[in-house]
């Protein structure tokens, strides 16, 4: 009788390990799934993060040293001119497309008509490099709850079916499943939230760097 004791209360002591490796080493196949999904999902997130922070910080000082020496420049075909051939600045970029137009019509009837739709779509394809993996945040912010609450159900199902054979509603035997299940909505939350305030505060950037575009654009036009 001792030892049956003993033993229950070995058994029960080597599941209250409660630490990350534990729950999710004691965590089934789909609940292990889930969590590998998750932090892979969370992995990629921050890469992206820590990219879109450089790349803004690197095209926005760009962009304030380009106009300060656009203005300072005697004309447009000189300072086009002393650019260099591969520029990484965007708006560098919007301005030796649409002069390389400049420089190459014959007409001058409705210049400022047709430049202006060219350096709309320069803006545009600029734009589009720049909001690139923008989908693959918002992705993750909409569905990594979603996912992380499937495996918290799944874990919890797995909870019930181990109450129902042991027929024992111990604490100590319901509390290990809970917690792997719990764990597994709390990646997906840890992978979300970063995401959405990324995404939203990105997106807000990109609107902001795109009027910026805007505003050399249609300052660059009048002065053509």
């Amino acid at each position: 009788m001792e030892a049956d004791i003993t033993s229950q209360a070995v058994g029960l002591s080597s599941n209250t390990d409660f630490s990350l490796v534990s729950l999710f080493l004691r965590a089934d196949i789909v609940v292990k799934s889930v969590m590998i999904i998750l932090v892979a999902f969370s992995i990629y997130s921050w890469a992206i993060i820590f990219d879109k922070i450089r790349l803004f910080r690197k095209i926005n000082k760009s962009a304030e040293e380009f106009e300060e020496k656009f203005w300072k420049s005697k004309s447009a075909e000189t300072f086009y001119n002393n650019l260099p051939s591969a520029t990484n600045d965007p708006m560098a970029e919007v301005f030796k497309s649409s002069m390389q137009m400049v420089m190459k019509s014959r007409s001058k009837s409705n210049l400022s008509e047709r430049l202006e739709g060219v350096l709309e779509a320069n803006i545009e394809k600029q734009m589009t490099n720049v909001d690139k993996n923008y989908t693959f945040l918002a992705t993750v912010g909409s569905t990594a709850p979603f996912i992380g609450l499937f495996g918290t159900v799944w874990g919890i199902m797995n909870s019930f079916q181990s109450i129902a054979i042991s027929r024992n509603t111990s604490l100590a035997i319901v509390a290990p499943g809970i917690a792997e299940a719990l764990f597994a909505t709390a990646l997906g939350l840890l992978a979300a939230i970063p995401a959405v305030i990324a995404y939203n505060k990105f997106s807000n950037d990109s609107k902001k760097y795109s009027q910026k575009l805007e505003n050399f654009s249609k300052r660059f036009i009048s002065i053509i």
